[in-house]
């Protein structure tokens, strides 16, 4: 059995896109979770999503993980990109698609642009 951090480092590394949430993609549990999944699903996003609420030790170890202190976080190609105020203002301010385009992820360009239309 391998520990928190182990299992968070692969899971990060392994994947393009991660999202450590309270609840999963289809059914988030939190609006701070429900606001960033959203935003990644409205974007066409693919990415993985780990519950923290199934696992306190992953539960805690993603906020020592990242030395963040709260939930949703983000991490893309490996690197953590924030939580829900740090996504929602990158989203709007068109830094997540450049994020996104610099890592090579896919997105729905004109999905990003109708959030930043809804919201200005």
């Amino acid at each position: 059995m391998t520990d928190a951090k182990t299992q968070i480092d692969e899971i990060v590394k392994a994947n393009d896109v991660v999202l450590y949430m309270k609840g999963t993609k289809t059914m988030p549990q939190c609006g701070f979770s429900s606001r960033v999944a959203g935003v990644l699903n409205y974007m066409g996003v693919e990415y993985t999503d780990v519950n923290v609420l199934a696992d306190d030790a992953i539960r805690q170890g993603i906020k020592d993980y990242s030395d963040w202190p709260t939930i949703p976080q983000l991490y893309v190609k490996g690197e953590f990109v924030g939580g829900c105020d740090i996504i929602t203002e990158m989203t709007l301010s068109g830094e997540l698609d450049q994020l996104f385009e610099k890592s090579g992820v896919s997105y729905d360009k004109d999905a990003a642009e109708k959030i930043r239309e809804a919201n200005a």
